[in-house]
């Protein structure tokens, strides 16, 4: 993680740990799942990532886990994001959490894929399940 801006302490917060909205898309096969998560640092970042990897074993076979987290810590606001080979889609959900203002707070946009290509649509398809989870973890 690297540090990107300071903390004055205004940021949004999930209220719990881990909440997984299952089935939450659907689009020429395609089926996404949004995990949201109330995270400290990089230990229960890790933890948060393998309760969503390891929820089921449907979650287990998913093709991709993409991820953003962004933690505040000592005034200072560590972002980091992963795109599980959903190139681009761990950059959307971190932006969203910077535009939303949410710290303290990891996101987690999985997708099984349905064996046609969604081109630009994947992108819309991860902002709104990134919405969808953090609309309803607060």
């Amino acid at each position: 993680m690297k540090a990107l801006k300071m903390d004055f302490g205004e940021g949004r917060e999930p209220k719990e740990d881990f909440v997984l909205f299952d089935k939450i898309i659907e689009d020429r096969g395609s089926v996404y799942a949004v995990s949201v998560g109330k995270v400290k640092d990089r230990e229960s970042l890790k933890v948060f990532l393998q309760k969503v990897r390891n929820f089921n074993k449907r979650f287990q076979k998913a093709t991709h886990h993409s991820f953003a987290a962004r933690v505040a810590r000592g005034g200072v606001v560590f972002e980091t994001k992963g795109d599980d080979g959903e190139t681009g889609a761990g950059a959307v959900i971190l932006r969203i959490l910077q535009k939303e203002d949410f710290i303290n707070t990891a996101v987690c946009v999985t997708r099984w894929y349905g064996g046609v290509k969604l081109h630009g649509d994947r992108f819309k398809h991860v902002q709104d399940a990134t919405k969808y989870g953090l609309e309803r973890a607060m």
